[in-house]
């Protein structure tokens, strides 16, 4: 967009396998640990136990409720899931958080007695700035190690019923090391994304939010906003029937997770704030030139956002059966 300021930080390095790559297959770590088995941590899970990443009864799983339990073993998404958090940590090389984001912090100290020296931690967070900065001097009191991650997946739907073992097949996941991030756990976990499907990206923690801030947070907020617009119960009462399918659509999204999305708004509140504003104008200039009917730079509008996106779905990479 037009008068977007600088990226803070700088880009650390680009991962890009060739398409035809062959995802890596075979024990990584003893014992992995998902804490929250949702939708990310379900389908990290199923493609785990795909790959057997981890030796059989390796694969444990924390839910918050009870009911949760028979939720993952019908899903099959962990070999077994408790919602003892220190028995589903102890003794794992690799625990990987998929909370909220207003969790994280509470959930990691808690853990901490368990968290063996040596282990790596890391999330599926959308936001990494406060969240590297706040777990990694956490993770380090007991000697383990903390790396953020962000896998560019996910869908609409939550709960580990819609999990699926192929959902980071070909995505972007993205590596967020600070300066006391340790260079082997990295690397390490960097090839459990890989192992997974993922093609893995490194970028700073503020570069990583600044970017997503346009990229996934702010078509959520569009999203949420349509859908809201659009479906008030003030509209004539055939409004909601004249919605077809380029509705539904551009407000799939809109039906993702409240809690997960309200603390991705408020942990990333600056950066989003910005794209707000930049996208503000950008549809006050649209307005001006509709209401003088000119035509020639409508035309233009609509033929520059064409040829962007088809630019862009040209270059995206395609998942290709296992």
């Amino acid at each position: 967009m037009e008068g977007t300021p600088a990226l803070p930080g700088t880009v650390i390095s680009i991962f890009h396998p060739p398409s035809s790559i062959r995802y890596l297959r075979g024990v990584l770590f003893r014992k992995i640990t998902i804490i929250g088995v949702g939708l990310l941590g379900g389908s990290i899970g199923l493609a785990v136990r795909r790959r057997k990443l981890v030796p059989r009864g390796g694969l444990a799983g924390f839910v918050r409720r009870r009911a949760s339990l028979k939720d993952c073993e019908r899903a099959g998404a962990v070999d077994f899931a408790t919602t003892d958090l220190l028995a589903a940590v102890w003794d794992a090389d690799l625990v990987i958080l998929c909370l909220p984001l207003s969790q994280m912090r509470s959930r990691v100290r808690e853990m901490l007695p368990a968290l063996k020296r040596g282990a790596m931690v890391t999330d599926v967070g959308s936001v990494k700035a406060s969240v590297v900065r706040e777990l990694e001097s956490l993770v380090a009191k007991a000697g383990a190690h903390f790396v953020g991650s962000h896998p560019m997946a996910g869908a609409e739907k939550t709960g580990v019923s819609a999990a699926r073992a192929d959902l980071f097949v070909n995505t972007v996941c993205v590596m967020t090391p600070a300066k006391k991030t340790n260079p082997v756990a990295l690397k390490k976990v960097e090839q459990f994304w890989r192992a997974i499907g993922s093609r893995v990206l490194r970028l700073t923690p503020e570069i990583h939010d600044s970017l997503v801030s346009r990229s996934s947070h702010l078509p959520h907020i569009i999203a949420a906003t349509l859908a809201s617009h659009v479906l008030n119960p003030a509209h004539p009462k055939y409004q909601a029937a004249l919605c077809a399918n380029g509705f539904r659509d551009t407000t799939r999204i809109a039906s993702g997770s409240p809690e997960m999305w309200r603390d991705i708004a408020l942990a990333n509140r600056r950066n989003l704030a910005k794209s707000l504003d930049a996208f503000i104008a950008d549809l006050q200039k649209f307005r001006r030139v509709l209401k003088k009917a000119d035509a020639e730079t409508i035309a233009t509008f609509f033929e520059t956002a064409k040829k962007r996106r088809d630019n862009w779905c040209a270059g995206c990479v395609s998942p290709s059966p296992e």
